[in-house]
C-alpha cells in the first residue's frame, strides 16, 4: 500500500490509501468523499465536504467530460484508449488527455497505461456515490 497526500487550492491535505497492483490510481476523491457525505436530503453538507464534492462535481460540469464520460462507457468492454476518444470529441490528443487526467484526479476514472496508449475506465463506485447523494429521500 502506498499513501498520497494531495492538496488543493482550498482545502486542506487529504490523504488516501492506493493498492500495490493499481498505483496509477487516482487519490481517491470521490470515494473519500462519498464516503464521508451521508445524502444531502437527509442531513448539511460540512463545508469541508461541500468544498471537496464540489470540485468533483466540477469535474463532471464540463461537455467535453461529460461526453467523454458518456463515450467510455459505451465503448466496448467499458474501457476506452485517448486515441479512440480523440475523433468523437474532436479534440487533439493532448487536450483529451488533459480532460481525462481532470476525470482521474476527481476519482472518476482509472487509468491503465498498455505500452504507449492509456486506457480509461469508469470507476463505477464513484458515479454511484454521486448519484446517492443527491438523490431525494424515499418514502418508507
Amino acid at each position: 500500500m502506498a499513501t498520497r497526500t494531495r492538496t488543493t487550492e482550498r482545502s486542506k491535505p487529504t490523504t488516501s490509501t492506493v493498492s500495490a497492483q493499481d498505483e496509477d490510481a487516482p487519490p481517491g476523491a470521490a470515494l473519500d468523499v462519498m464516503a464521508c457525505c451521508s445524502p444531502l436530503a437527509r442531513e448539511p453538507l460540512s463545508a469541508t465536504s461541500a468544498i471537496e464534492l464540489a470540485g468533483i462535481l466540477k469535474a463532471l460540469a464540463d461537455p467535453v467530460r461529460l461526453r467523454l464520460v458518456s463515450l467510455i462507457q459505451a465503448h466496448e468492454h467499458g474501457e476506452a484508449c485517448v486515441c479512440d476518444l480523440t475523433e468523437p470529441i474532436s479534440l487533439t490528443q493532448p487536450t483529451v488527455s488533459h480532460h481525462l487526467k481532470v476525470l482521474r484526479d476527481a476519482g472518476l476514472v482509472t487509468r491503465e497505461k498498455r505500452g504507449v496508449w492509456a486506457y480509461y475506465r469508469i470507476v463505477p463506485a464513484a458515479l454511484e456515490g454521486l448519484s446517492d447523494l443527491i438523490s431525494s429521500p424515499s418514502k418508507a
